[in-house]
């Protein structure tokens, strides 16, 4: 059966254009389409695109495939660099059913030996949109697969002060797997960078299939990362798979490269499993250190709600004492300073002020607080360093919301017993507003000073309440405008004997006791109670009853000066041959505590004893004897009398 002339006419009319296409395409090649392409881009963007080398099409549905030589496409007049891309050739895919949506999507690019550079401004223009202003986000070419074939890359961005070269090489050798190695230097917001890694020949910029294989080591300033696993779509991160390691000088570094507040520390490094999907990033079974701590856990941020949402469980078998400093605003290695500082022995002149503080005074960065919400848990078995303050057992709850840090409950196993607090930072007004309620149960004296006088001979149990409000940056400042109460009991127990009597400063029991040796004497009861205003802490009630000796204090400890002014008065209970008796003064700073007696009283009672002997050496010692009271005290009395004595702090003697 054969056409009809009419139908043979009108096929021949169609496909004559076609056939003349094919013929022009046949003698002069593509070539001509280079000028059309570099008028409409000029048009669009109002940058040049030159196409100076041959121009190929392979014609195909859906993405035809176009390959030019020795291209280049300019920067916008306000970019550093001339041209954004160079390269000796250019091949790529175009998605021709985007493209009649006005949307340009390229399926694979490849460019052999490219000089890319990207910038932002100042003012927010990026020079890899499009558009005449570089600002419309729709404006730009979306790439899948990317192939760079030994090349240069640069990215600038003034307002981030972020500047980075990065130099690619393409590996095809038998000895290695195809790939990409790169290696990269410069600034990162203001912080040296330097890395370098591998990874697979083709970049899945956009690829939501193909997990793309990733190597890689950088620093950026004083933080080390190594990680090595898979990157799905390199620019959404769609999902993530990598062994990581990290490393640094304080956790607190990290929030430029994660934009999450974590607490400052002492020098860390940790490994782990590093997993990400959809809104979840999680840090799974990594272990490492935090100064001389052990820690573990796993870690994990859920970033689809009104800020990063991070819950994390820790572990440390052993958490050394001195990386508890940082976290509370004071300088590394100050805690355990401050712990094992003693109290100075008896001068023999006034004490001279110091001026070295104890209290953390390192400033809260409440800035970041709002970065993100976060509820951790730590748990801690064992404590090094910390035999002058015994803790163990630590179990405490962080919760961050709103700008507002709770620690609640804040456990230790102390000395036997335990500290069980809860503490309230308010980060959303200026200063801090802060509240600490603190409670002692059960702690065993001879435990908790284990290396003092105290604590080598003392049998018995404290007990307190602490409940204060302050407001300030630091501890420092909280304390010194705190108000509220501090009271400390102990009940019963058993002290040394030769401790209460260089209390009462009877000279003949301390011989006595420095030849037969010392023994233990009844601890009746114990009373500290303070009313704190202001940051200073006036005695209500300050006693320390014996069967031997009873000790009535008053006076003050000043949180803001971080001074002290206290004064003890001895009443002995049994008659003592030869005694000074004085009042004790309690002085100097929390950093040099300094104690001695009232010299004018006790040079009086040995100049009546030398006075008596040049008349009797019998009648010598009647100064010098301390009758005493001769009976127990009843201890509610006792801080009844003590509550009702003078407040006024004491002058320094």
């Amino acid at each position: 059966m054969t056409l009809p002339r009419s139908l043979k006419w009108i096929a021949g009319i169609l496909l004559a254009p076609v056939a003349l296409a094919v013929l022009f395409i046949a003698v002069f090649g593509w070539n001509w389409l280079r000028a059309p392409i570099e008028r409409m881009t000029t048009e669009r963007t109002g940058r040049v695109l030159a196409i100076n080398g041959d121009l190929t099409v392979k014609l195909g549905w859906p993405s035809p495939h176009i390959r030019a030589a020795a291209v280049s496409f300019a920067n916008p007049p306000w970019a550093k660099e001339k041209q954004m891309v160079t390269a000796d050739a250019v091949d790529v895919t175009i998605h021709l059913p985007q493209l009649l949506t006005r949307n340009i999507v390229l399926p694979e690019v490849r460019l052999e030996h490219p000089v890319v550079f990207l910038e932002q401004a100042g003012d927010g223009r990026r020079n890899w949109l499009l558009d005449l202003d570089q600002q419309d986000e729709e404006a730009r070419i979306r790439i899948d697969r990317l192939t760079l074939d030994q090349g240069r890359l640069g990215y600038d961005d003034v307002g981030q002060k972020t500047s980075i070269r990065a130099e690619l090489s393409t590996s095809s050798s038998q000895a290695d797997a195809a790939g990409v190695s790169f290696s990269a230097q410069g600034q990162y917001q203001g912080m040296r960078l330097k890395g370098s890694g591998k990874g697979g020949p083709v970049l899945g910029l956009r690829d939501e299939a193909t997990p793309y294989p990733l190597q890689t080591e950088f620093s950026v300033g004083h933080t080390a990362v190594k990680a090595a696993g898979t990157i799905t779509s390199l620019l959404k991160f769609s999902a993530v798979d990598m062994r990581l390691a990290i490393r640094g000088d304080s956790l607190a570094q990290l929030f430029p490269l994660l934009g999450i507040a974590f607490p400052e520390t002492r020098a860390y490094a940790t490994e782990g499993h590093l997993l990400h999907q959809t809104n979840s990033w999680r840090y799974d079974k990594f272990s490492g250190r935090i100064g001389g701590s052990d820690i573990a856990g796993s870690l994990q941020v859920d970033t689809g709600g009104k800020r990063p949402a991070m819950k994390a469980d820790l572990v440390s078998k052993v958490l050394d004492i001195a990386d508890l400093g940082p976290l509370i605003g004071a300088r590394p290695g100050s805690v355990q300073a401050a712990k094992q500082a003693a109290p100075a022995p008896v001068p023999t002149a006034a004490p001279t002020p110091v001026l070295a503080r104890v209290l953390p005074n390192i400033p809260f960065n409440t800035d970041r607080w709002n970065s993100v919400d976060a509820e951790v848990t730590l748990k801690a078995k064992t404590f090094r360093h910390a035999k002058e303050l015994p803790l163990e057992d630590l179990v405490t709850h962080l919760s961050l919301r709103d700008s507002v840090l709770k620690l609640d409950p804040l456990d230790f196993g102390v000395a036997g017993g335990q500290l069980n607090a809860v503490i309230s930072l308010d980060g959303r007004s200026e200063p801090i507003q802060a509240q600490a309620r603190i409670k002692a149960r059960k702690i065993l004296l001879g435990q908790l000073f284990p290396s003092s006088a105290l604590g080598k001979a003392s049998i018995g149990q404290l007990n307190g309440d602490f409940d204060l409000r302050g407001t300030g940056s630091s501890v420092r400042q909280m304390l010194a405008s705190s108000a509220g109460k501090v009271d400390l009991v102990v009940a019963g127990g058993k002290v040394s004997k030769m401790m209460m009597e260089k209390a009462g400063l009877h000279l003949w029991e301390i011989l006595e006791l420095s030849v037969t040796g010392d023994r233990l004497v009844t601890l009746r009861c114990a009373v500290a109670g303070f009313d704190v205003k202001q940051g200073n802490m006036q005695a209500n009630a300050l006693i320390f009853d014996t069967e031997v000796t009873t000790i009535a204090g008053t006076g003050s400890i000043d949180l803001g000066e971080e001074k002290l002014n206290l004064t003890l008065n001895q009443k002995t209970k049994y008659t003592s041959p030869v005694a000074l008796r004085s009042p004790i003064y309690l002085r100097g700073s929390f950093a040099k505590p300094a104690v001695s007696v009232d010299k004018g009283r006790v040079a009086v009672r040995a100049l009546g004893a030398v006075a008596l002997g040049l008349v009797n050496p019998l009648l010598t010692l009647i100064p010098l004897i301390d009758a005493g009271p001769g009976k127990d005290s009843d201890c509610g009395e006792l801080v009844r009398e003590a509550r009702a004595l003078p407040r006024a702090p004491n002058k320094n003697p």
